[in-house]
């Protein structure tokens, strides 16, 4: 199977596109050359290595870390041993604080069995309850870091470390767009002050710039500065992108290849194009009270992330290929004082919405070829943290997806028998990389990028397809 390799690369294709820009900009007469060239190269798509199986992806990240021993993975052992130190034939404990010795804590609202499945979820998710016989709910995920930011990198980029391309970059890279009015991968976050880590979650690292995630938020100006001034009409402001674009080609042409300053000109042209077809996809006024019931638009709790979730939905209707929404800022789901409080409010906010989006997308037949993720960074620990808390658990926590080509209605994998660490069945984040790109369409070691001498890759030098998770 041959290795999927993006331009530029040291294979020669820098040239190539500097030869193919050069050209359509001299022969072209300025930025009708410029765009052109730039819709070739935001337009070209890989070849993947066999028939996906997803076409899309909505990836709901619960940022902080939500536990899963109160959610999705049920321990009687919990209940039976709270208060109770954490026996000694678990061995040693890595946490961030010095809690192995704190009693067990049990988990805080009852488990029940749903749907034909049978599959336990917890009370705190009553809507997420009633879709179990759509899910995969994977219970033995794991990590390499107990904070914040070197977990959220991982989980978006496959690395502990600040700078790798992001999962949804590299959809973006091998996929390519479906909609040209559009960008190809769009990241909403929580309108609060921003997760920890940051921006480098949905950048594109050293694949080229143009594949990193553009943000969109909820309420009236879901994109900044994109719309024209009004003194402007649309032609003056089509003489001045002309221009300005002009100038940049040839400042590009001067010094050889600029991933940056290229993705800058394929920018400027993209939000030109975005100021047509973007508020069409942005206006909800045309969903019916029914579908906005179903998302939970009309709820304060559920009204900003139910809003998203259906942006969501209209987006990869629209050809948007990769579409994250994170639920929680600064500290989100990280529930270090009281989970009861933090989950309460958390799980108020999302549960009808991602249960809404579930529901909308199996009505319209869209689930079967989108696959939805759902997860955090991190779980959380079966002993307390300041009396009602939990901290970060790395080693074992739940990740679920739904439609995509997994298996719907199953459990894959376990923690042990409090729920510490994956035991059974295990799957480290570049396992479910893996599998999110076999999904796709791509055999995630052949998925390459030539950068500092070798071929990079999501998965690094690790990583297998969970095979039983497929349907």
């Amino acid at each position: 199977m041959n290795s999927v390799s993006a331009m530029p690369s040291s294979s020669g294709s820098v040239s190539d596109s500097l030869s193919r820009r050069r050209f359509l900009a001299q022969a072209g007469g300025g930025f009708g050359g410029v765009a052109c060239a730039a819709m070739l190269d935001a337009g070209e798509t890989q070849t993947s290595h066999f028939a996906p199986r997803a076409k899309q992806v909505i990836y709901l990240f619960m940022h902080g870390g939500p536990s899963h021993v109160d959610l999705f993975d049920p321990k009687p052992a919990l209940t039976k041993y709270a208060g109770q130190p954490l026996p000694e034939s678990f061995g040693k404990v890595m946490t961030r604080r010095k809690v192995a010795a704190n009693p067990l804590l049990p988990p805080l609202k009852p488990f029940r069995r749903h749907g034909e499945s049978g599959i336990e979820v917890s009370d705190f998710l009553p809507h997420i309850a009633e879709c179990v016989d759509d899910l995969c709910i994977i219970r033995s995920c794991h990590g390499d870091s107990v904070n914040h930011p070197q977990s959220v990198y991982q989980m978006n980029t496959g690395s502990i470390l600040m700078g790798k391309p992001s999962l949804g970059s590299w959809v973006s890279y091998g996929l390519g767009s479906e909609n040209r009015n559009l960008p190809s991968f769009v990241v909403m976050p929580d309108r609060g002050a921003g997760i920890k880590g940051g921006p480098p979650a949905w950048g594109s690292g050293f694949l080229p710039a143009t594949y990193q995630g553009t943000v969109v938020r909820s309420g009236e100006t879901p994109i900044l500065h994109l719309n024209r001034p009004q003194e402007m009409t649309q032609q003056q402001q089509r003489r001045l992108l002309d221009f300005v674009n002009q100038q940049n080609q040839q400042h590009l042409l001067a010094r050889g290849s600029d991933s940056e300053l290229s993705a800058r000109i394929d920018a400027y042209e993209l939000a030109f194009r975005m100021q047509q077809a973007a508020p069409a996809v942005m206006n909800l006024e045309q969903e019916t009270a029914a579908t906005r019931d179903l998302y939970g638009l009309d709820q304060k709790e559920t009204a900003e992330f139910g809003t998203r979730c259906l942006l969501a939905r209209r987006m990869i209707e629209n050809g948007v290929r990769f579409v994250q929404l994170y639920s929680g800022d600064t500290n989100g789901w990280d529930a270090h004082k009281d989970v009861m409080q933090n989950h309460s409010h958390y799980c108020k906010a999302t549960d009808r919405p991602v249960a809404g989006l579930l529901t909308d997308l199996k009505q319209r037949g869209l689930l079967d070829d989108t696959l939805v993720i759902w997860g955090g960074e991190f779980g959380r620990m079966p002993m307390s943290e300041q009396g009602a808390g939990r901290d970060h658990n790395p080693w074992g926590y739940t990740v679920w997806m739904a439609g995509g080509g997994v298996k719907a209605g199953m459990t894959y994998g376990a923690t042990d028998d409090v729920g510490l660490r994956a035991a059974e069945n295990k799957v480290h984040v570049h396992d479910l990389h893996a599998t999110i790109l076999h999904l796709l369409g791509f055999d995630h070691e052949s998925l390459t990028y030539f950068h500092n001498g070798r071929d990079e890759r999501l998965t690094d030098v690790a990583g297998h397809v969970v095979k039983g998770i497929l349907a």
